[in-house]
């Protein structure tokens, strides 16, 4: 058995897209959530994942003695134990652009990523049409995203093809991010992300992001602390 160390489903990227992949190829897999808080170094969150993880980081995946860390490294891994499931594409060509698509992903969008932090319980409309307004670059990241997403061979199919894979589980917290700030976006790619949240894995997750109710101040820069008592005891 597998064990995947996550962060919280509201706010972690990295954390989604190993544990979509897992859930969506239905691989066996123990879940242990340790939820955000500062992140400072005395934080109760760096104490739990460092006696893990030595990055101080979430996903880890843990197999029998072998640590894995990383969400590509992750993702290429469970690849390689379950060929038969085909978490790549089984086309070459479409194979080779999905590792390039999802490369591209793990290091690049930078503004979306920065400034567009998925929250995915959070209606961030307002926001989301004035950083549009403010923040050329952003625009640059979606039109580049949604080039990406009009290139899939099936105006209703996944990005490389008929099966989910793990580029769109790269992609999959971008859709989050474009449902929470009401981001501007072309017909075809809201075809594609209603298929995607079409997907029992992403419901999933989106559900239990929702059932959280922690609020972490240094993940909501957009947003203050509820009323009431602190939900966000971790």
């Amino acid at each position: 058995m597998m064990d995947l160390f996550i962060g919280n489903k509201n706010y972690s990227t990295w954390s989604m897209r190993p544990w979509l992949v897992l859930r969506h190829f239905e691989i066996p897999f123990s879940e242990h959530l340790i939820a955000f808080d500062h992140f400072g170094p005395d934080s109760t969150f760096k104490q739990k994942i460092l006696q893990i993880n030595p990055t101080g980081k979430v996903p880890a995946l843990k197999f029998e003695d072998l640590l894995i860390w990383d969400t590509l490294a992750i993702c290429e891994f469970l690849a390689e134990q379950f060929p038969d499931r085909s978490l790549w594409p089984k086309d070459m060509k479409q194979r080779a652009r999905a590792r390039s698509i999802s490369a591209e992903m793990h290091s690049g969008f930078t503004t979306l990523r920065s400034i567009c932090e998925m929250n995915i319980e959070a209606d961030l409309a307002e926001v989301g049409a004035q950083l549009w307004r403010d923040h050329p670059a952003l625009q640059q990241d979606v039109q580049r995203i949604e080039s990406i997403w009009s290139e899939r061979p099936e105006p209703e199919g996944f990005l490389c093809g008929p099966q989910f894979s793990i580029a769109d589980a790269f992609y999959a917290p971008v859709v989050m991010r474009f449902l929470s700030y009401a981001l501007p976006v072309s017909a075809s790619s809201q075809q594609y992300m209603q298929h995607m949240l079409q997907l029992p894995a992403i419901r999933q997750w989106m559900d239990e992001a929702k059932q959280e109710h922690m609020f972490v101040e240094c993940e909501e820069p957009y947003r203050n602390r509820p009323d009431g008592p602190d939900e966000s005891s971790i």
